[in-house]
């Protein structure tokens, strides 16, 4: 079993909190492992527990292996000594061997997103990877409906389909998920021709159906007045949210350059200190008005 910081928790028990203090933990996207720090210090200085992510795919686009990105959040983690609440979290894959590559490198969770399949087969391969991972004490999040992207960087899926309330109950009854991602009208990436939207009626009839984690893909760019009631519900509603393209949109503006134009990690480490640190300043801004304005975590840290 991989050492566990005595503040690093399992999604589970992170969302759990959140689902009692009625916040949300802002899941963000390191696609350089060099985001890491700015995420950390954000967490501290607003006290508010975080969830640390990345996908396969942003470890391709940026130039990092999984076991390279571990390796530079261990680093990392000891050498800010973060003291609130994190967690580690892989963000949606497919393939079963990387995800039990991600725990073996100590991720706390991860998601398997076979969304594309129809429900039973999503489901029988969503139970393997939860049989898997309980075993080890890691938590598991699985996607019901298919969430939409408009820039490719989080999965290859573009096609959009709302989760069917009606199918929750099984797939979770039949997959033991500890979270569920839910499509109901966010998108990942940025929002171009596309407007915003979170269905909240469909929110509460999804959680009608179920009482597990509830997850929102696509916060980049979404008005937080809309996020606001999806996390308020009575019963229970979004506890964790996702964000990623915002924390680049930052970095790259603080760079001065075009926000289709990425920097590998390679890249990025090679920038002059005084601009790199410039970088993850306006990163580590944009995480803390998340937690703020978005999330309400703030001083939550100390619920755990």
């Amino acid at each position: 079993m991989f050492y566990r910081p005595r503040n690093l928790y399992t999604l589970d028990h992170l969302l759990e909190k959140g689902e009692k203090g009625k916040f949300a933990v802002g899941a963000f996207s390191a696609r350089s492992p060099e985001f890491i720090k700015a995420i950390f210090r954000a967490g501290e200085r607003t006290q508010s527990p975080i969830i640390v992510q990345v996908t396969l795919t942003e470890c391709k686009w940026y130039q990092v292996s999984l076991a390279q990105f571990a390796q530079e959040f261990w680093t990392t983690f000891d050498n800010e000594k973060p003291t609130v609440p994190v967690g580690l979290h892989l963000d949606h894959t497919q393939d079963i061997e990387v995800i039990k590559e991600a725990i073996s490198l100590g991720f706390t969770s991860v998601m398997i997103d076979q969304s594309t399949k129809p429900i039973e087969e999503n489901a029988r391969l969503s139970r393997e990877v939860v049989a898997y991972a309980h075993a080890r004490g890691v938590s598991v999040e699985g996607e019901l409906g298919k969430i939409g992207t408009t820039d490719k960087m989080e999965t290859d899926n573009d096609e959009e389909m709302y989760t069917d309330p009606d199918e929750v109950r099984y797939f979770v009854e039949h997959t033991g998920v500890d979270a569920l991602a839910v499509s109901v009208g966010t998108a990942h990436g940025v929002y171009t021709v596309k407007q915003a939207r979170v269905d909240v009626p469909r929110i509460k009839a999804i959680r009608a159906q179920t009482s597990v984690h509830l997850v929102l893909h696509g916060g980049s760019g979404t008005p937080k007045e809309l996020i606001y009631p999806a996390i308020h519900l009575a019963e229970g509603g979004i506890s964790k949210i996702n964000v990623a393209t915002d924390l680049e949109l930052a970095l790259l503006g603080s760079l001065g350059l075009e926000p289709e134009k990425r920097l590998t990690d390679a890249q990025l480490k090679a920038l002059p200190a005084q601009k790199l640190d410039k970088a993850l300043d306006a990163v580590q801004a944009v995480v803390e008005d998340k937690i703020i304005n978005f999330l309400g975590s703030q001083k939550h840290a100390g619920d755990f």
